[in-house]
C-alpha cells in the first residue's frame, strides 16, 4: 500500500455523510460504506438479509443525509407495472388524458422485497434502472438526478417469491449482504432506538451529489488496476486460465463486461470515499465481492457439493495476483 496523500476537499463531505448515517444505523459498517459507494458510483444496489436488520431504515437515512427525494414501493404479487412507473388517467371534465407519474420519479427509490413482484413488474423497473426514463403513452419522462434504485430482498422465504432474472440482477452494481449485529451492537440498538429514534441531518444536497459523481469520474485508475479488475472477472468465466483448476466446471456463467466496468467505477468511488484522487488495487479488492456475487451462475456440480458463491469468490480473490501501484506510477490519462 502507498503512503496516504493529502485528503481531497471532497473527503470531509463524504465523511460527514458517513457520520450522519452512523448516528442512525448501529454497526453495519459494510452496508453504510457500500451505500455511499453506490451513490457516488451511480450504481443501483441490492440489499439482501433477514428482516429487521435496518435495510429500509438505511436507505431512508441515506435520502435524509443527501437531501434527495425518497419513495418506497412495497412489492407484492398483485403489483402492476403502472403502480410503479405511472399511467394515463382520463379526465372527463376536460375530455383528455393526464399522465400520473409513479413513485419511481424520486432520487432514491426503495424497492422493498423486490423478489415478491411478478416478472412483468420487475421488467418495468428495468427500463428505469437502465435508461433513467419511463415511457407512458408514447411520451418519455426522465427521472430526477441523481437517481438510484435500492432494492431489498428476504432470502429466507420461498413462498410467493419470484427470483430476479439474470438481466435485472446484472443491472445492480452491487449486492450487499446484511448480517445480524454483534451482541454489543444490539445493546446499543436497544439503547438508541428504545425511546426516541435519532434522525440524520442533511449534510449534502442533490447538486453536491452530482458534483461528487463527476469528481469520482476523474479519479485516476492505473492500467495495472484495470488489468486486475479484468483478471478478476475473467477468473469467473475461465478459472483454469487464472490458475484455479479446482473451480473448473463449477461456474455455469461468469460475470459480464458490465461487471468489469462496475468494478472500476466502484473502485473509483471507494478511492474518493477514502480521500484519494487515484484508485489502488485494494479498492477493487475490497469492493469485488459485492460487485461479483450476484453475477455468477453456479453449475449443478457446485450446488451438489455445497460450494457457494462466497467460497468461490474467496478463492478467486486469494489467487489472482494484485499489481503493485504507487502514486508516482499513476497514469494521468483515463483508462
Amino acid at each position: 500500500m502507498t503512503d496516504q496523500p493529502d485528503r481531497l476537499p471532497e473527503a470531509p463531505s463524504l465523511e460527514r455523510a458517513l457520520v450522519e448515517l452512523r448516528r442512525v444505523i448501529v454497526g453495519q459498517e459494510h452496508l453504510v460504506e457500500r451505500l455511499l459507494v453506490a451513490v457516488v458510483a451511480r450504481g443501483h444496489c441490492l440489499l439482501e438479509g433477514p428482516p429487521g436488520l435496518a435495510k429500509t431504515l438505511a436507505v431512508r437515512t441515506l435520502a435524509d443525509t443527501t437531501g434527495g427525494s425518497f419513495a418506497r414501493v412495497q412489492f407484492t404479487p398483485d403489483l402492476l407495472p403502472a403502480d410503479i412507473v405511472g399511467t394515463r388517467i382520463y379526465r372527463s371534465s376536460v375530455e383528455s388524458f393526464d399522465v400520473e407519474l409513479g413513485p419511481v420519479f424520486a432520487n432514491f427509490v426503495l424497492a422493498d422485497e423486490i423478489n415478491r413482484a411478478p416478472a412483468k413488474v420487475q421488467s418495468a423497473l428495468l427500463e428505469v434502472m437502465a435508461e433513467h426514463q419511463v415511457t407512458i403513452g408514447g411520451a418519455t419522462h426522465h427521472v430526477p438526478e441523481p437517481f438510484l434504485v435500492l432494492a431489498t430482498q428476504n432470502p429466507i422465504e420461498s413462498e410467493g417469491v419470484y427470483a430476479l432474472p439474470e438481466a435485472q440482477r446484472d443491472r445492480f452494481l452491487m449486492k450487499v449482504l446484511v448480517d445480524y449485529p454483534s451482541p454489543a451492537e444490539e445493546v446499543e440498538i436497544v439503547r438508541r432506538m428504545g425511546v426516541s429514534a435519532p434522525r440524520a441531518a442533511q449534510v449534502l444536497d442533490p447538486q453536491t451529489v452530482l458534483e461528487l459523481q463527476q469528481r469520482a469520474d476523474a479519479v485516476i485508475v492505473d492500467p495495472g488496476v484495470v488489468d486486475y479488475a479484468v483478471n478478476l472477472v475473467l477468473a469467473t468465466r475461465d478459472p483454469v486460465s487464472m490458475g484455479l483448476a479446482e473451480l473448473d466446471g463449477m461456474i455455469e456463467y461468469g460475470a459480464s463486461p458490465r461487471a468489469t466496468i462496475g468494478l472500476v467505477r466502484a473502485g473509483r468511488a471507494m478511492a474518493l470515499l477514502r480521500g484519494r484522487d487515484y484508485a489502488v488495487p485494494q479498492d477493487v479488492f475490497d469492493i469485488a465481492p459485492d460487485v461479483l456475487r450476484h453475477r455468477m451462475v453456479l453449475s449443478y456440480e457446485a450446488l451438489a457439493t455445497d460450494l457457494g458463491v462466497e467460497t468461490i469468490l474467496h478463492r478467486i480473490l486469494s489467487t489472482v495476483p494484485a499489481p503493485i501501484v504507487s502514486p508516482t506510477t499513476q497514469d494521468p490519462g483515463r483508462p
